[in-house]
């Protein structure tokens, strides 16, 4: 296939249909029928990314009663995994009687980075380091002055001497503060341009020219920070008091000690995480791949939430590296995303980050719960049934009568099926 992304949407879903569904109509009416019915609408999406042909929905959902710093939010959650949000809505009601989750926000620093060649004197390069700062402040104010009237800009510049384990290896790591922009674009674009200032800097002061090798931002945010937590008396934890906050509080500390239950824990807490990014157009991605980079920075994978029971009082935290924007991208182009910021009163970057991380600890919360008292399939496979019996095609009176039966009994895909042959 030549040229496919210079044809039409039209013409680029023909051609799939009839190149991979043996022009099946069915197929093709699938990929109209989840397209928005707004023109205007679809050709925004259309803009998010490229060759699209159609767009794939996933279930936006909405967890209530987060009571958080004091403030009450309805959470959107954009998530296709069962019982998600069901458990992220239990957790944040049952912490809203006990004061609530409280989050700190311990910096909102984020880093760029410039890698170089430089085969010149190290000493000389380090001790210049001070009037190369001060270059780049000053020839990167065209492009720094509109964030600076905001409260941002260029805040550090570091130089890293990687040339002990990679031959004549620099890097400049530039410290940013993007106030409410998630920011990639500014820093990419500063980035770049400390290069051309980096080259002509050196060639001019030590007349070598280093050789730049890439500029961009990392997704690694250690000191964009936030931490949230709850806690409560342990008679107060619910049924089984102190036995089940110990219990739960093992749990914990398993995902501590055991790098293959560490992932699945933190799966966990991403689902909450995750779902969030989405509904309010920031990048999941990236999120995730922080808050991995954060587990493992001890040099070993390990849990990213921490439990501790102190005079008779029970204490559950969660630290997280959050990068986010709620001014420009997606957060202002995608409809929902700007309805799901303005549910959360038009939130600053920083107010996002406290409701994400609240967010992804009542998840990691109910989760644990649940593991340490009935099981996770309970819950689970009884919010899954309701797919089952759409995979099964069970009519209504069928799936009411399924609901019915499967109260009281263990779900399963087969279980389901001989019942509605029954």
């Amino acid at each position: 296939m030549q040229g496919f992304s210079k044809r039409t949407k039209t013409a680029k879903l023909e051609w799939l249909v009839q190149q991979y569904f043996h022009n099946d109509a069915q197929a093709a009416q699938i990929f109209c029928d989840m397209a928005h019915r707004d023109p205007a609408l679809q050709k925004i999406i259309d803009g998010f990314s490229e060759n699209t042909v159609s767009n794939f929905l996933l279930p936006y959902g909405i967890a209530p009663n987060f009571l958080i710093n004091g403030v009450t939010y309805c959470v959107p959650m954009v998530i296709e995994e069962s019982s998600v949000v069901a458990a992220a809505s239990a957790a944040a009601k049952f912490w809203q009687t006990r004061g609530g989750f409280h989050v700190e926000i311990m910096g909102t620093e984020k880093i760029g980075q410039l890698h170089f060649n430089y085969t010149g004197d190290v000493g000389v390069l380090k001790t210049l380091l001070p009037e190369l700062t001060t270059t780049i402040l000053h020839e990167t104010e065209a492009l720094t002055a509109n964030m600076q009237k905001r409260g941002g800009g260029i805040t550090g510049i570091d130089l890293e001497d990687f040339s002990d384990r990679e031959p004549h290896y620099f890097q400049l790591k530039l410290r940013f503060e993007t106030c409410d922009s998630m920011g990639a674009n500014f820093i990419n674009s500063v980035l770049e341009e400390t290069g051309r200032i980096l080259t002509h800097f050196l060639k001019q002061k030590v007349g070598i020219e280093p050789t730049i090798i890439m500029a961009i931002l990392s997704n690694y945010t250690p000191n964009c920070l936030a931490k949230a937590w709850v806690e409560c008396p342990v008679d107060s934890f619910g049924t089984g008091g102190a036995a089940l906050a110990e219990k739960f509080r093992k749990a914990i500390r398993i995902a501590e000690i055991d790098t293959f239950r560490a992932v699945t824990h933190n799966k966990g807490i991403f689902n909450g995480i995750d779902a969030v990014v989405l509904a309010t157009g920031n990048d999941f991605r990236a999120t995730e791949a922080c808050g991995h980079a954060h587990a493992a920075r001890t040099g070993r994978y390990k849990s990213l939430s921490h439990c501790e029971i102190k005079n008779n009082m029970f204490k559950f935290e969660l630290e997280i590296p959050l990068a986010f924007g709620t001014v420009g991208g997606l957060t202002t182009l995608h409809p929902l995303a700007k309805l799901s910021l303005a549910m959360l009163g038009n939130p600053t970057a920083k107010t996002l980050m406290t409701i994400v991380a609240a967010t992804g600890l009542a998840q990691n919360f109910a989760a644990v719960r649940s593991l340490v008292t009935t099981g996770i399939q309970k819950g689970h496979m009884k919010m899954h049934l309701t797919n089952i019996l759409n995979h099964l095609q069970a009519s209504e009176p069928e799936i009411q009568a399924a609901l019915q039966h499967f109260v009281d009994k263990p779900v399963s895909f087969s279980g389901v099926r001989i019942f509605l042959k029954k």
